[in-house]
């Protein structure tokens, strides 16, 4: 059960720890400079993790198997970050801007799924959507 949720675990903490640290940086912080920073650290974190986790596969052989994708999630975080920050710097409360970006992308990776991968819709997903978009009007309301 906990190697069921455990990585939804590192990944709220991770997203907490991400908006509370976009939102404290200050303004006169050139945003590309602090996306600068921000890779270096996690470039630096990877490496030390890669070296020191133990795995089955050899490095070359995984590098070998990268694709497009990892390419994809490295342009998609630039977009993130920047957004993000940019959102914070123009007023966005940090209570608001997490749950807008995550209800409209949860929106939009519906249609992916079901377009892309040919994931089914259920009940209870459609009704699932329907309360986001209220929500989502709920907190549009606020502006």
């Amino acid at each position: 059960m906990l190697r069921f949720y455990m990585p939804i675990v590192l990944s709220v903490l991770g997203t907490s720890l991400y908006h509370i640290a976009q939102k404290s940086i200050p303004s006169r912080v050139d945003p590309m400079l602090s996306l600068a920073v921000n890779y270096g650290t996690a470039l630096a974190f990877s490496a030390l993790v890669l070296i020191l986790r133990p795995t089955g596969a050899s490095l070359l052989s995984s590098i070998k198997n990268v694709t497009w994708a990892s390419y994809g999630v490295g342009f998609a975080i630039v977009a993130i970050e920047l957004g993000v920050l940019l959102a914070y710097r123009v007023g966005w409360k940090i209570s608001v801007a997490s749950a807008v970006s995550n209800v409209l992308t949860a929106l939009v990776l519906v249609g992916v799924g079901t377009i892309l991968f040919r994931e089914h819709l259920t009940g209870r997903t459609i009704l699932g959507i329907t309360l986001c978009v209220c929500g989502l009007s709920l907190l549009a309301y606020e502006y």
